[in-house]
């Protein structure tokens, strides 16, 4: 994480940079949007580096970050993922619904709200389907 952390960092003021370069360059009175929008990418990029270097000191370092690291260091299981899930299919539909429901109207909106919450709770419960069923005892 110290690697990304680092990326982060370096982004973060390489956008300070330049959005102070171009403020200073730019008439302030037609131009006030790229400024902003540079020194918010700034902002943010410094709090993602921020968090990443934070969280990488208080942690032993990862395969990733170790300089004699080998490909077999990283070996292992890293989690569980479902090899068959049409929940995704579903959260992009409903946020696809819920985008048009600003073209469309408010109800649009509001009915896709409610189906982007039941595809998301369908898609974290979903490994739990039937977990203690009889038939898998």
């Amino acid at each position: 994480m110290k690697i990304e952390g680092i990326i982060f960092s370096i982004y973060a003021v390489f956008l300070g940079v330049v959005g102070v370069v171009y403020w200073s360059l730019v008439d302030e009175k037609t131009e006030t949007a790229g400024v902003v929008a540079l020194l918010i990418s700034m902002g943010l990029g410094a709090l993602i580096g921020g968090y990443l270097l934070f969280t990488a000191r208080r942690m032993e370092p990862r395969p990733q970050d170790l300089p004699d690291a080998e490909v077999a260091d990283g070996a292992g299981e890293l989690g569980h993922f479902s090899p068959r899930s049409y929940w995704p299919f579903f959260i992009a539909f409903s946020l696809f619904l819920m985008m048009l429901g600003t073209i469309i109207g408010f109800w649009l909106g509001l009915i896709a709200a409610f189906l982007v919450f039941g595809s998301v709770v369908g898609l974290v419960f979903e490994p739990y389907i039937n977990r203690f069923s009889p038939e898998d005892s």
